[in-house]
Formats: C-alpha cells, structure tokens, sequence
C-alpha cells in the first residue's frame, strides 16, 4: 500500500490532507479538529490587522469563519501550504466583520483603514514614510480610473477625507439609482485589482504572492460572466 506523504500528527490521528477530505465530506470530527489545529493562524492574522473598535472576540470569530470556508475550499493536491491559502480567507472574513462593524455603528472609513486594514503600524519615521507612500500609489491608482468610477470609489471610502457617502447619495449626484452605484463600485474594484493596475499597490503591501493574483483574476472572471448574464 502507498504511504501517505504527510505525517501523522498523532496516535489514531490521519494524517491532515486525509482530514481535508474527510471535513470536505461531512466529518464534522475531520472540521473541528483542522478548526482547532489551525486556530493559531486566526489570531495571528487578527494581530495584523487594523480592526478600529471592533472588539477582539468578534474579529477572532469572523476569523475563524474564514479558516472553516478555506477548510472546505483546500485542495492539497495543489502542493500549495494550507497557512498561504487561508491566510487571505481569514483576513477577508476579517476585514469584511470590521466594515459591517463600522457601518452598523455609523463610523467612517479613513484612507488609512482602506489601505492598511491588514497591519498596524508602529509610529516611527519609517513607517510613516511606507504609509505615505502606500497612500500616494492608492491615489496615483484610483485617478486613473475613468470619471464615473472615480467618482464613485472616492465618494464610496472617503478617499477625499470626507465621510463615506451611500449608494443613494452618490446616485443622486451622479444620477442613477444606488443600484447602479454598486455595480459601478464592483465594476471599479475589478479594475483596481488587475496586476496591471495594482502592482505597485500590492508591492509595497507585500501582497503580491501567485495566490492572491489567482484570487483577483478569478474575482475579474465571475464578474465578467455576471455581466455578460446580465447585457447579454
């Protein structure tokens, strides 16, 4: 019979990439132990992130959302490490709990949340200088949108330090329904994330790993197919 190539993690214990598959299958007792196994990747990715007011429990647990839909979603046949593919999920998941946090309780988003959401930065010069720079290729990446979009991704994150304003408030300057505000903000994160236009962007944030240019290319491609659902 063919050896696993993972080794056991303990007596009676199968070895993980067995345990994906069988928390793919319905084993919860597969799930929970991954869950518990990799609850340290959770905490670590909440320590990293600017989580504003919200408080620590709740991040962890969104966190921990983010481990179990990557559990799920891990093929180990791929040969990448399970810690790289998660690490993205969990801070999504993180990040996403931050903002409905902050919307819930009417507190605006900073440019500095929307770029720096996954790290707290010490104060110092040099950080202060990564973070200009950080802030200067945001704003260097968002006005080359066209117009409308501009308009919208500035409007819709407070980009020009006012507050964040609503779908229906920037549809009435613009003059189309909030509906298609959010369209119009989809439609620009789809473009901002592209290599071509975030590169520098992702550089400096140090996420420009294979993984997360899968991550936007395979966003790009669910767009694109909704849209052509929709215009035919």
């Amino acid at each position: 019979m063919k050896k696993e190539n993972s080794k056991e993690s303990g007596l009676g214990v199968p070895p993980e990439a067995r345990l994906f598959k069988q928390a793919q299958g319905g084993c919860q007792a597969s799930l929970n132990l991954l869950l518990v196994r990799h609850e340290p990747l959770v905490k670590y990715a909440v320590k990293r992130q600017n989580l504003g007011d919200l408080p620590w429990e709740e991040a962890v647990q969104a966190g921990r959302i983010g481990l179990w839909k990557a559990i799920l979603g891990f093929d180990p046949r791929h040969g990448h490490q399970f810690s790289t593919y998660a690490y993205p999920a969990i801070v999504h998941y993180i990040w996403r709990a931050v903002k409905v946090h902050c919307r819930d309780n009417q507190r605006a988003h900073t440019t500095r949340q929307w770029v720096l959401f996954f790290r707290h930065w010490e104060t110092g010069p040099a950080q202060r200088q990564a973070e200009r720079e950080v802030c200067a290729s945001l704003q260097a990446m968002v006005a080359r949108l066209p117009d409308r979009l501009q308009q919208v991704i500035v409007g819709r994150y407070g980009l020009d330090g006012q507050e964040p304003r609503t779908l229906p408030t920037l549809g009435l300057a613009l003059g189309v329904c909030g509906e298609r505000v959010r369209q119009l903000q989809v439609e620009a994160l789809v473009r901002l994330r592209h290599p071509a236009h975030s590169q520098e962007l992702r550089t400096l944030l140090r996420r420009h790993s294979q993984r997360e240019y899968e991550w936007a290319e395979e966003l790009a491609q669910t767009w694109l197919r909704r849209r052509g659902g929709r215009h035919g």
